[in-house]
């Protein structure tokens, strides 16, 4: 039996392409989002290893996240905990995969041009923020490459809420770094 997300409003992440990600989120929540356009010199090429390094968690593991060798790749159901902090005083924060979109490829193996693939996951208890984070690799008619983050969270509990400086101190931190790996992925660096 699987456990019970964090927080009452899930499934807000799940966008299909050409759906925005800039309206329609719950009340109640901070809200980031973030678009990088990744001007790479093969945007289908690049949207292919930006797929499949968020959904192969390389993308948290370039932003400097643990995340342990035998998560297997996002799908619907996959539970996991990335890590932060130093050494012994790493903190480890549960979520749960809701949703996850694969490329969509033509018949040759190209990706199609007009698609967003990437995942979103939910909170379980124990980790500091209740909310959602969705990580999108889009690839629009123009092949333009793009890289997106939404997420909606607020703290956990009380005690979270008071360092509340803190922890968005870090999610800005960890979103910068979710920018950057997500070109060094594109870019096949």
């Amino acid at each position: 039996m699987s456990r019970a997300l964090s927080y009452p409003d899930p499934g807000y992440t799940r966008r299909p392409y050409p759906q925005p990600l800039t309206q329609r989120w719950p009340g109640g929540y901070r809200l980031v989002l973030r678009r990088e356009k990744l001007g790479v010199p093969d945007p289908a090429a690049g949207f292919l290893r930006l797929a499949n390094g968020i959904l192969n968690w390389e993308l948290h593991r370039l932003s400097g996240l643990r995340v342990a060798a035998a998560t297997p790749r996002a799908a619907s159901g996959v539970e996991m905990a990335s890590g932060v902090g130093l050494g012994p005083l790493r903190y480890y924060a549960p979520c749960r995969v809701l949703w996850a979109e694969e490329p969509a490829l033509d018949d040759g193996g190209a990706p199609v041009p007009g698609q967003r693939a990437g995942f979103g996951y939910g909170t379980l208890k124990g980790h500091p923020e209740q909310g959602e984070e969705g990580f999108y690799a889009e690839l629009d008619e123009a092949s333009t490459l793009v890289f997106r983050v939404a997420a909606y969270s607020r703290p956990a509990n009380r005690l979270i809420a008071a360092g509340d400086f803190a922890n968005r101190a870090v999610q800005q931190l960890i979103t910068r770094r979710y920018l950057a790996a997500a070109y060094t992925l594109a870019s096949g660096r």
